[in-house]
């Protein structure tokens, strides 16, 4: 496994001291949240169809044209492609728990990729391997009311201040040192807002983790976008905004042409 940056080294120091008192408020999630995405509907499929009539008042995209505003691997360039399922850091390490709820919540969100909540119709969801590493992306469209889009996003600008560093046990006993902060994106949609966070914890042989997980959250009229990038090897935040670029003017054009056949 690749060497973790410095930085993980001295987040052990505090997380592994705290673990006693982190273990005695235990490490079950109630309601414990699953990822749902690793299924056949994760990655960009043509649409039926049944798909070209819009799901409901209040948004401007049948399905066929929330499918059309995913981004691809052709867009991500080499060495992206459809994804084969989940790694195993993703249950080993973000099933985790914290005592402030705020944080608590990041970690779910983290973990189940829904940062606005259950998707709404019509959506659509796309998700990325690193052939050269094991970094994973997961790019998803949804309809959401754009003022719980915005209050989330206001949420997630306050977390660098709120949860800038704090330590999280993971379901399988081990405990990380956990630092959330800001992600600039480029101009894109109507408002945006992306965090970076770390996790450096030890696995039960002892051998150090370090994982790296962007967050980003887009929101384009009735529509919302979330990006989530991650995993234990570089994890580069150009990609992270490079698909926010990309996908939100793909999905600002697509909403111009309103509830129009494609």
């Amino acid at each position: 496994m690749t060497h973790p940056p410095a930085t993980a080294r001295a987040l052990l120091v505090p997380a592994l001291a705290l673990a006693a008192l982190l273990g005695s408020a235990g490490c079950a999630v109630q309601g414990e949240p699953r990822p749902k995405w690793f299924s056949a509907s994760a990655s960009a499929s043509p649409a039926s169809p049944a798909a070209e009539q819009p799901a409901g008042p209040g948004t401007g995209l049948t399905e066929a044209q929330a499918q059309a505003a995913l981004i691809t691997e052709t867009d991500l360039g080499e060495p992206w492609g459809p994804t084969r399922g989940a790694r195993t850091w993703r249950d080993g390490l973000l099933k985790a728990t914290t005592e402030d709820p705020e944080c608590q919540r990041l970690l779910d969100a983290l973990y189940t990729e829904e940062l606005f909540g259950t998707p709404g119709n019509p959506g659509a969801t796309a998700a990325f391997d690193a052939a050269d590493t094991d970094a994973q992306m997961r790019y998803q469209v949804s309809a959401h009311p754009p003022a719980e889009v915005d209050r989330t996003l206001d949420w997630l600008e306050s977390l660098p201040g709120r949860c800038g560093r704090f330590t999280a046990a993971s379901t399988r006993g081990g405990v990380q040192g956990v630092e959330v902060g800001d992600l600039p994106l480029p101009a894109a949609g109507d408002a945006r807002r992306a965090l970076r966070i770390t996790l450096a914890g030890e696995t039960e042989e002892g051998e150090l983790t370090y994982l790296t997980m962007d967050i980003a959250g887009v929101r384009v009229g009735a529509e919302a976008i979330v990006v989530t990038h991650g995993g234990l090897d570089e994890v580069d935040a150009e990609v992270t905004r490079e698909a926010v670029r990309i996908g939100a003017q793909r999905l600002t054009e697509l909403t111009r042409r309103g509830r129009a056949q494609i």
